[in-house]
Parts: C-alpha cells; sequence; structure tokens
C-alpha cells in the first residue's frame, strides 16, 4: 500500500527585507519506490545515481573509502542515524566546547547537516543516500550568520581551511561564500584566504567551493570560488540544463546536481527539497572522493585532471580545458563521474586549475626555505562578524510524512522544501521556490 504523505508547508523568509510567513496545506499520495530505482524520495530522486551507475561504481571498489572530507559549514548533527560513524570529532570556531559535530544552524534545516548527507548518509529517512558513503566528513562549524554562534568571532575561513589541511583532509567542501564589494575589496580573493588554499593545496587537498545562486542578479564575484585553485561549481537539472539561479562567472569549473535534491535536516526523520550551488558543490566534493578512492595513489592534482578531463561537454560543445576560456555557464562541462572513474585518461591531460595555482606552490615552496621579511600589508575591507556570514535565510517548505519511505517498521518523519537565498558568505542553497502542487506532481 502506499505511504500516505499528509502535508504542511511554511514559506518563511528570516532576513528583515523579506515578507512575513505565508501557510498552506495541502494532501498527497507518493507511490512505493521501484526496487532499482534511484535512492531518495519516489518523486524527487537522487537522480544522478542513475546518470553515474554508481551502484556498479560502489561495486567496482569506490565508495569513498580512505578519504577525509572536511566540511566548513554550520557543523553536523553526528548524532542521525543515517550519519552514525560517518562523522569525526572537527572543530567549532564559533564554541570551543563543541568539536563540530553539533550542528549550529537557527532552522532545523541545518545546512551541514544537509550537505554531509548527500556526501555520506546511509540509507533511512526517505532513502536518501550519499554518494560516498565509506569517506569520513570532518565538520568544521564557523560563524556563520543565522548559526547559534553568530557573531562570537571575526571571519573563521582562512584559518579553518589550514586547520582542515593540517588535519590531512583530502577534500575541502565550501558550500559559502562572500560577496566581493568592488568599493572596499582591491583583490577578489583576500590575501589570508587565498594564502590558506594554496597551503591547503600544498598539503595535497583539493579545495571546493559554490559559485553563487546569482545567475538572475548579475552573478556577483563571490570568494572563495573566484580564488586561485578552487574548483568552482554550478549547478545544472536533470537535463544537464544549468540552473538559472546558478552564477555565470569566467572562472567556473564545473557544473554538477543542483535542483530537486532532497537532504536531510539537523532533526531526526526531517528530508528537504531544494536547490543550489551548495547541493551541486557537496555531489562535487563527494564525486571527488569516489574518484580518489579508486586511484589511492593519485596526487591532488591528478584527481583534479581526471574530473576535468571526463566532464559531459556543455551544450554548446566541448570546451578544451587546456586555456582558461571555461564556458561562464557550465565550466569546463558537467560533471561526470562514472567516466571520471571508468575512462582511461591521458597522463598529459590538462589541468587549468591547479594549473594557475602552481607559480604560487612554488613560491610558497622557496619561502618555506627562504622565508622572506613579511610583505607589507594590503588593505582589505573590514571583516567583522554578521558582514561576512550569511546573508538571507533559506525559505523552508515543510512536509509532515506518515508512512515507510524506505524506513522499516517507521513511525513519522518529515518532508521538507527549500529554498534560500545567496548575499553574502553562507551556505548555498537555491533560490527559487517550488509550489507545493508542482513539488508534489513531479
Amino acid at each position: 500500500m502506499p505511504a500516505q504523505l499528509t502535508v504542511r508547508s511554511a514559506r518563511r523568509g528570516l532576513a528583515a527585507a523579506l515578507a512575513a510567513a505565508a501557510v498552506a496545506v495541502a494532501t498527497a499520495t507518493i507511490a512505493a519506490e521501484p526496487v532499482d530505482a534511484a535512492p531518495g524520495p519516489p518523486d524527487v530522486p537522487q537522480w544522478w545515481f542513475d546518470d553515474w551507475d554508481v551502484p556498479a561504481l560502489w561495486a567496482d571498489g569506490a565508495r569513498g573509502q580512505g578519504i577525509v572530507i572536511a566540511e566548513i559549514d554550520t557543523g553536523v548533527n553526528a548524532a542521525l542515524p543515517e550519519l552514525a560513524g560517518k562523522v569525526l570529532a572537527g572543530r567549532d570556531f564559533g564554541d570551543p566546547s563543541q568539536d563540530g559535530r553539533r550542528d549550529q544552524d537557527r532552522d532545523e534545516f541545518g545546512h551541514g547537516t544537509a550537505m554531509a548527507s548527500l556526501m555520506v548518509a546511509d540509507p533511512g529517512t526517505a532513502d536518501i543516500t550519499g554518494l560516498a558513503p565509506d569517506a569520513r566528513i570532518l565538520p568544521i562549524a564557523i560563524p556563520l550568520l543565522g548559526t547559534v554562534t553568530e557573531g562570537s568571532t571575526g571571519d573563521s575561513l582562512p584559518t579553518a581551511i589550514r586547520w582542515a589541511a593540517d588535519q590531512g583532509a583530502k577534500v575541502i567542501s565550501l558550500s559559502l561564500g562572500q560577496e566581493r564589494q568592488e568599493d572596499t575589496d582591491p583583490l577578489a580573493c583576500p590575501t589570508a584566504e587565498q594564502d590558506a588554499i594554496l597551503y591547503a593545496i600544498g598539503k595535497g587537498a583539493i579545495v571546493v567551493a559554490a559559485a553563487g545562486n546569482e545567475g538572475e542578479s548579475g552573478s556577483p564575484v563571490t570568494d572563495p570560488g573566484v580564488c586561485v585553485g578552487v574548483v568552482a561549481v554550478g549547478a545544472v537539472d536533470a537535463s544537464d540544463e544549468v540552473a538559472a539561479f546558478s552564477s555565470r562567472h569566467p572562472y567556473l569549473t564545473v557544473t554538477a546536481p543542483g535542483v530537486d535534491i532532497a537532504t536531510l535536516g539537523r532533526v531526526e526523520g526531517e528530508v528537504y527539497v531544494g536547490q543550489g550551488t551548495s547541493q551541486a558543490t557537496a555531489i562535487v566534493s563527494a564525486g571527488l572522493a569516489l574518484i580518489w578512492s579508486r586511484y589511492p595513489d593519485l596526487s591532488n592534482h591528478q584527481v583534479v585532471t581526471r574530473m576535468l578531463a571526463t566532464l559531459d561537454p556543455p551544450p554548446a560543445g566541448p570546451v578544451a580545458p587546456a586555456t582558461e576560456a571555461a564556458d561562464p555557464a557550465y565550466g569546463f562541462g558537467v560533471l561526470d563521474v562514472g567516466a571520471a572513474i571508468t575512462t582511461e585518461v591521458p597522463t598529459n591531460a590538462a589541468n587549468p586549475v591547479l594549473a594557475a595555482a602552481t607559480p604560487f606552490l612554488d613560491r610558497f615552496a622557496a619561502r618555506a626555505t627562504n622565508p622572506d621579511p613579511p610583505p607589507a600589508p594590503v588593505p582589505t575591507a573590514e571583516r567583522t562578524p554578521g558582514a561576512v556570514l550569511i546573508g538571507a535565510r533559506p525559505s523552508v517548505l515543510t512536509n509532515q510524512m506518515v508512512g515507510g519511505l524506505g524506513l522499516a517498521g517507521a513511525g513519522l518523519a518529515t518532508l521538507s522544501g527549500l529554498i534560500g537565498l545567496v548575499v553574502v558568505r553562507h551556505r548555498r542553497d537555491g533560490r527559487r521556490t517550488h509550489r507545493l502542487d508542482d513539488l508534489m506532481a513531479r
């Protein structure tokens, strides 16, 4: 008998400029999920599992084993059963009494937990499944706007990136960003942040960051996506069409699934459906973990090269990755983890992302053996708590789920739809609203 879904939706704008909450009520019925279908809620499945034949990749030994993904975000609720044993002790830069295994998001969505679920979750509520289930999350919470620790410190991101690299993280996932203010920021990427990213790359890590959700609002430059050596991520839908909200940039590296994405929330039994370059960033980070676990002897440079060499080309045609002239909407192409793992890649394949960082890395190495006097400080905009953190909070569509959906003997769970707005450094949740009847018709 199909599970019955009783829906209570609430759209809440939490920025001062947004309107007051609106509430709607509806009901719908979800049919049982076919045995061999992609995981996730039946109406919003994790369609990339089918596109990349993920079960076959897992069977071939690519499950993310041996890879630590440092997730710099709001923290992760490690107590969720779907994340049991997947979340290491990390660090909370806003609350030293915590170790990152508590999601500090004030909202029940729990941005850090949601992104972690896309990367490593075991099947449970609504059958949401992580792409790299044998990878481990190193949760690093920073005091973003909208978190319990908001305003407790200044900009912790550079320190957090360095700390992640020192702990041996292979992939550093950043579903956040700070919009550059041209009148106050002389550099697109602040010096401390760029130095931290180069430090992490020099330690052997891959740094992945969201490109932003301002594709319909001028696509302002954001860091850390703009920083040298970063894999900057945009969002596509199930047809490989770039989402309208996905920011267009000349420095964009890759696009990945970021539309109609189901995630867990920080409260047990809650599920959210949304879109954004946040989700696409988490999926790219997990995809890199899969590639690296299949080829554990590769360097960070070689893993990124393998990803770039096997991207699906944009509809307009392939982009030659021998140059830095990426398509501003697609980057060098659409992520294809299956091809990245199963295709022979030439040893001399191009990698413009990390090639651009090489001169700076060489300078770093030379400085380590023969330190120069400290350079004169470069003036930058003052980054005080609240100025560099989360902007507008995501709107939330909450659905009460009664019944199974992948849980044997389940009682009550919650299916929620998420929309987000991108302003300053914040979690890159999507910015489009699904009407309830549209969502349930999918």
